[in-house]
C-alpha cells in the first residue's frame, strides 16, 4: 500500500510540473520551466522511494503499470477541476483499455 500511496502523491506533484503552466499562458517560459522542475523536485522524492519499495513486491513491469493507472487517474481529476477541461465518454474507454492491459501485466499465466 505504501508504494501506491507514494506513487499517488508523486502523480500530483508530476502532474502539476508537466501540466500546470497551462492555465498561465502569459507567463515567460523560462520561468515556468523553472518552476516546473521545482515541483518535480518533490515529486522524484516519492517516486524514487516508492519504486524502491514496491520493487520485490511488484516487477518493474508491474510496477510501471501501477503508476500509468494512478497518472491517469490523477491526471483526469485534474483536467476537470483544474485545467476545467472536459471529460469525455472515450477518454474513459481508452482508460479501461489500459485498465484491461494492467489486468494481463498481474495475471500469472
Amino acid at each position: 500500500m505504501y508504494t501506491v500511496l507514494l506513487l499517488t502523491i508523486s502523480n500530483v506533484f508530476m502532474t502539476f510540473a508537466w501540466y500546470g503552466h497551462l492555465k498561465h499562458k502569459t507567463m515567460p517560459l523560462w520561468l515556468v520551466i523553472l518552476a516546473s522542475w521545482l515541483i518535480a523536485f518533490p515529486e522524484y522524492c516519492f517516486q524514487v522511494p516508492a519504486n524502491r519499495l514496491g520493487h520485490g513486491q511488484f516487477n518493474a513491469a508491474q510496477l510501471k503499470t501501477i503508476q500509468e493507472i494512478i497518472s491517469l487517474a490523477v491526471f483526469s481529476v485534474f483536467s476537470v477541476l483544474y485545467l476545467r477541461e472536459e471529460f469525455r465518454w472515450n477518454y474513459l474507454v481508452g482508460f479501461a483499455l489500459i485498465v484491461a492491459a494492467a489486468f494481463f501485466i498481474f495475471r500469472k499465466w
